[in-house]
C-alpha cells in the first residue's frame, strides 16, 4: 500500500534531523567536540539524548510485536532495559565519567595499563556496535515496506544516508541535539495515537480474536520448554548488557562531572519507565484487533498497522504517519549514537595516523563511512533474524564482555590485564557463537541449542569467574598505578588529589615529554608506553600510589 502522509512524515523527520545536526555543527571545533561534546552536556539534555538513542527499533516496534506474539514473558524486555540503567546509576556512572576516557578501550587502557586489553576491548566494541546497528537498519526497511510496499533495502539505505550526514559534520556535538529531539518526537508519536486507539477499542464489544496464539500461552508466564532458563537468561542479559553497550557508555563521558552523570542517569530512569508502558499497550491492543499478524509473521509491524485496523480515512493516515515518524526517529537516533561510538574507536585505534586536530577529525569521518557501509552489508546477510531477538543477542554479548570488565575494573583493584582479557575472550566467544548460529540459521539441539538461543545465563557468570580466577593466578601482574587509578575513579572531582595525567588524545603524542603517554628520553618508560598517560617518575605520584596501597 502507499501512504503519502507517512512518506511525507519520514521526509520531514529526516530534514528536521539534518537541520538540528547542522546547528550542532556550529559548536563543533575540537576533537573533544567530536568524541564527547567537550564534556559540557547538562543532565536534562543528556538524559533526553541518552533516552533518544537507547529507545531503538526493538523498543519502538519489537517490544509490541513480542508482547503480541508471546505474551507476558516478554515484559521482561522493557523491565530489563530500564533496570540496566539502575545498575549504571549505582555502580558505573560517576566513576566512568571521572576516568576522563573517550571510549571503552580508553577506560581499559587506563585501568589495566595494557595495550592488549585495549585492542581486545576495541574489537568487542566494534562487534557489539555493528551487531546493534543491524536491527536498526532492519527496522527501517520493515517500516518503509509496511507503509509503501517498497523493498526493505530502500528504508535501510535511507537511514544509512541520513545517519552519515548527521554524524560526519559535527560528531557527538551534533548527535546530542538530534537525539534529544528524537526522544520527545518518539514519545509524542506513541502517546498521541494511543489515546485515540484506547478510546475506540474500549467501546468495542465481544472477546478478542486469539488468532494463532493460545490465550493460556499468552497470559501465563514461564510456559513452554526451558522457559525458566530462557527467562532468567534474558533478565541477566538486559540487566547487565546495558552498561556494556558502547553508545550508552560513551554518553557518560559527555557529562560535566560525576555528579552530573548520576543526575542524568536518574532522569533517564524516569523517562524510560514512562516510555516503555506505551509499546506494551500497543502489543495488548494488537491482541484485540490485529492478532492475525502473528500467523502472517508480521508481528513487528503491529504498531504501524493498528491505526488502519481501527480507523478509516484521514484519521488512520494521520495516526499512521505520526507513528512512522516516531519509528524513523528511533532508527535514526540509535544508529547515530552507535555510529559515533564505533567510529570513535575505529578512528582512534586503526585509522589515526597522527595526534593533530585535523588528522583526528579526518580519521573519525572516514571511520563513520566505513561503519555505515559495513553495517548495511551485514543487515543484508542477517535479513531473517527478528528485530527484538537480534537486540537480545547483542545485549548478551555486551553483558558477557564489557560489563564484567567495567564492574571489576571499577570496584576490584585485583583485576589484571591478563584476567580481563581472558574473561572477555571466554564470554565473547560463547555469546558470539550464539549470534553466529542464530544469524546463519545453524540448527542446534538439546541443552546446547537452548544455551545458544539465550547464552547470558552461562556466558556472564563464566566471564566473571574467568576474570577473577586468572587475576588471582596473575596477581603479581597487577597494574603498577592501580592505586592512583582507583583514586581517580572514586574521589569527587573537587577533592585536590593526584589523579595522574591520563588523557586519551595523548596516546599519539611525540616522545620526549613526561605525562604524554609515551617515553621520556633518558628515563625509564612513562606508564603510557604500556597503556596509560601517567608520569611514573613523579615523586608525588609515587607517594599517592604508596598511600593507596597501604589503605
Amino acid at each position: 500500500m502507499t501512504n503519502s502522509a507517512s512518506v511525507a512524515a519520514l521526509v520531514l523527520v529526516s530534514i528536521t534531523s539534518l537541520a538540528v545536526g547542522a546547528f550542532g555543527l556550529r559548536l563543533s571545533r575540537t576533537m573533544s567536540d567530536f568524541y564527547v561534546a567537550s564534556r559540557g552536556v547538562g543532565p536534562v539534555l543528556n538524559a533526553s539524548a541518552i533516552s533518544g538513542e537507547y529507545l531503538s527499533a526493538a523498543s519502538f516496534l519489537g517490544v509490541a510485536g513480542l508482547v503480541l506474539a508471546r505474551g507476558v514473558d516478554m515484559l521482561w524486555l522493557p523491565v530489563g532495559w530500564t533496570a540496566g540503567y539502575l545498575l549504571l546509576l549505582v555502580f558505573v556512572a560517576a566513576p566512568l565519567r571521572r576516568s576522563g576516557a573517550y571510549t571503552l578501550p580508553d577506560f581499559a587502557q587506563l585501568r589495566l595499563e595494557s595495550v592488549v586489553a585495549r585492542r581486545v576491548s576495541s574489537l568487542l566494541v566494534l562487534a557489539i556496535g555493528l551487531l546493534y546497528l543491524i536491527p536498526q537498519f532492519q527496522g527501517a526497511g520493515l517500516t518503509l515496506h509496511t507503509l509503501t510496499g517498497a523493498p526493505s533495502w530502500v528504508g535501510q539505505l535511507a537511514v544509512a544516508v541520513v545517519v552519515g550526514l548527521n554524524v560526519l559534520p559535527g560528531g557527538m556535538r551534533s548527535v546530542t541535539l538530534v537525539q534529544a529531539f528524537h526522544f520527545w518526537l518518539k514519545l509524542v508519536a506513541l502517546l498521541t495515537p494511543l489515546f485515540f486507539l484506547l478510546g475506540s477499542v474500549g467501546v468495542r464489544a465481544g472477546q478478542p480474536d486469539v488468532g494463532a496464539v493460545f490465550v493460556s500461552d499468552w497470559v501465563e508466564p514461564l510456559r513452554g520448554d526451558n522457559a525458566l532458563y530462557l527467562t532468567y537468561s534474558l533478565v541477566l542479559a538486559t540487566f547487565c548488557g546495558t552498561m556494556g553497550l558502547p553508545h550508552v557508555v560513551v554518553r557518560f563521558y559527555t557529562n560535566r562531572d560525576g555528579r552530573a552523570a548520576r543526575r542524568a542517569t536518574l532522569v533517564v530512569l524516569v523517562l524510560l519507565s514512562g516510555f516503555y508502558l506505551l509499546p506494551v499497550a500497543y502489543g495488548v491492543l494488537g491482541r484485540y484487533v490485529a492478532s492475525d499478524l502473528v500467523a502472517a509473521g508480521r508481528a513487528d509491524s503491529v504498531v504501524l498497522e493498528l491505526p488502519s485496523r481501527v480507523f478509516d480515512g484521514p484519521v488512520a493516515e494521520g495516526l499512521t504517519a505520526l507513528l512512522a515518524a516516531g519509528a524513523f526517529a528511533a532508527f535514526l537516533s540509535t544508529s547515530t549514537g552507535l555510529v559515533v561510538s564505533v567510529a570513535g574507536v575505529l578512528s582512534q585505534d586503526l585509522m589515526s595516523r597522527g595526534a593533530g586536530h585535523r588528522q583526528g577529525i579526518r580519521a573519525f569521518r572516514l571511520s563513520t563511512v566505513v561503519v555505515v557501509v559495513v553495517s548495511l552489508l551485514l543487515t543484508v546477510v542477517s535479513a531473517g533474524v527478528p528485530v527484538a531477538h537480534a537486540v537480545e543477542l547483542t545485549f548478551a554479548v555486551a553483558a558477557s564482555t564489557s560489563c564484567p570488565m567495567l564492574l571489576l575494573g571499577i570496584w576490584w583493584r585485583g583485576l589484571t590485564a591478563v584476567g580481563a582479557v581472558a574473561g572477555m575472550v571466554v564470554g565473547g566467544s560463547l555469546s558470539m557463537g550464539a549470534v553466529v548460529t542464530t544469524t546463519f540459521g545453524i540448527a542446534t539441539g538439546g541443552w546446547f541449542g537452548v544455551v545458544m538461543t539465550q547464552p547470558a545465563a552461562v556466558s556472564v557468570p563464566l566471564s566473571f569467574a574467568t576474570m577473577v580466577a586468572v587475576s588471582l593466578a596473575t596477581r603479581s601482574r597487577t597494574p603498577e598505578h592501580v592505586g592512583r587509578t582507583m583514586v581517580r575513579l572514586h574521589a569527587p572531582e573537587d577533592v585536590d588529589l593526584n589523579r595522574g595525567s591520563f588523557h586519551p588524545e595523548r596516546r599519539h603524542a611525540r616522545p620526549g615529554r613526561l605525562g604524554t603517554g609515551l617515553v621520556d628520553h633518558g628515563t625509564r618508560p612513562a606508564h603510557g608506553a604500556t597503556g596509560t598517560a601517567y608520569d611514573s617518575t613523579s615523586p608525588s605520584a609515587r607517594r599517592s600510589d604508596t598511600t593507596a596501597r597501604r589503605s
